[in-house]
C-alpha cells in the first residue's frame, strides 16, 4: 500500500513513527512550510518535518494546497491512501485522488466534538471519556464516514497535556489498524449520521478571550476550565495589584466544594496557600505563571509575589 502522509506538530509523529516502524510505503510526507519562531526569527520546521528528515522520506511543504504544481505532484506519487493527522482542510481535488480514499485521525469519538480543539473541549466539558476516530475526509469538516475508534478514560485530574500524550498514542495505533482494515474492508464505513446522540458538542478554535476566567460559575466548572486549558494557552485572569494590571495564569488548582460568605473572586491567603472564593467552594491554585515572570509553584510565586491588597477582576 502506497501512503501519503500529511500531518504537522507533535500528535502526528507518533503515528508516523509507528507506520515507519511496521515497514509501511510511506511515498512521501506533506507538512507545514518552515515558519519564523523564538526572538531572533529563525525558520523552524514542524515536528512531522523533522521526524521525515530522519528517515529521508521526501517532504512536501504546499503553501497553496490547490496549486496546480501541489495537485500534479500528488498524482504522480500515485497514493493508494492518504493518511492525514492534524493538518489543514483538504480541497476536493486532493482528497479525491488515492483510490482507498483519504482518512482522517481525529482527537475525538465522533461525531462529538467536531473541530479544531477537541481534546481541549473534551477536558473544559468534564467528560470522563475521550477517543480517537478514524473517518473519510468529505467536503464538511469532520463529518465523514466512521472506520473505527478507540477510546480511554479521562481522570479527574488529567489535564488536557496528559490526555493529549494518551491519545497522541492511541492515534499512532489507531493509524496501522485503520489501514489494515480497509485492506481487509475497502470503502466499509458508518455514517455519522446513524450514531444517535442527544447532544452534540464542538470544539471551535481556541481564542485568548475564550481561557479567561468567569469566578461567577460553580467551582466544578472552573476547575475543568483550568486543567481544559493546561498546558496550553492557558486558563487566566485578570489582577490588580497597586493600580497594575497583570495577567495572571492558573495551570492547575484543587476545588473544594464548602459553604461559605465570601464574594466570587474573594482572596484568602494563608502562609503559603492561596484560596479563591468561587459560588459554591473554593478554587487553589497550584501551579501559576504571573505576567512577567516565569511558570511555577504557588509557594516558590508567594515567596516572591505578595498577593496581599491583590484583587481579582471579575
Amino acid at each position: 500500500m502506497r501512503i501519503l502522509y500529511m500531518g504537522t506538530p507533535d500528535f502526528a509523529v507518533a503515528p508516523l513513527q509507528t507506520l515507519i516502524n511496521y515497514n509501511y510505503s510511506i511515498v512521501g510526507v506533506v507538512t507545514a512550510p518552515d515558519k519564523p519562531a523564538g526572538r531572533g526569527q529563525q525558520l523552524s520546521m514542524s515536528a512531522v518535518k523533522k521526524c521525515a528528515l530522519q528517515y529521508n522520506l521526501p517532504i512536501y511543504q504546499p503553501t497553496n494546497l490547490k496549486s496546480e504544481e501541489f495537485v500534479q505532484q500528488v498524482r504522480d506519487l500515485q497514493p493508494d491512501v492518504i493518511l492525514v493527522i492534524a493538518f489543514r482542510m483538504l480541497p476536493k481535488i486532493i482528497w479525491e485522488i488515492p483510490p482507498l480514499g483519504t482518512i482522517n485521525i481525529h482527537g475525538s469519538l465522533l461525531p462529538q466534538y467536531r473541530g479544531a480543539a477537541p481534546i481541549h473541549w473534551a477536558v473544559v466539558h468534564g467528560e470522563k471519556i475521550t477517543g480517537v476516530t478514524s473517518f473519510y475526509i468529505n467536503e464538511q469538516i469532520d463529518t465523514g464516514n466512521i472506520l473505527l475508534q478507540k477510546q480511554i478514560d479521562i481522570a479527574y485530574t488529567d489535564t488536557t497535556g496528559i490526555v493529549y500524550e494518551k491519545l497522541m498514542q492511541l492515534a499512532a495505533e489507531l493509524s496501522v489498524e485503520t489501514l489494515e482494515y480497509i485492506i481487509k474492508n475497502p470503502h466499509v464505513s458508518t455514517p455519522q449520521s446513524t450514531i444517535n446522540i442527544e447532544e452534540l458538542r464542538h470544539a471551535p478554535k481556541i481564542e485568548k478571550e475564550t481561557c479567561k476566567i468567569n469566578w461567577q460559575q460553580n467551582g466544578e466548572i472552573i476547575y475543568n476550565h483550568i486543567r481544559g486549558f493546561s498546558p496550553f494557552p492557558a486558563a487566566w485572569t485578570y489582577i490588580i495589584k497597586q493600580k497594575n494590571r497583570l495577567v495572571f495564569k492558573i495551570y492547575f488548582a484543587e476545588f473544594i466544594a464548602q459553604n461559605h460568605t465570601y464574594s466570587p473572586g474573594y482572596i484568602l491567603i494563608e502562609k503559603s496557600v492561596l484560596t479563591i472564593a468561587v459560588i459554591d467552594g473554593f478554587i487553589k491554585p497550584k501551579d501559576v505563571q504571573i505576567e512577567g515572570k516565569k511558570r511555577m509553584s504557588i509557594e516558590e510565586c508567594m515567596r516572591g509575589f505578595s498577593f496581599e491588597d491583590v484583587i481579582i477582576e471579575l
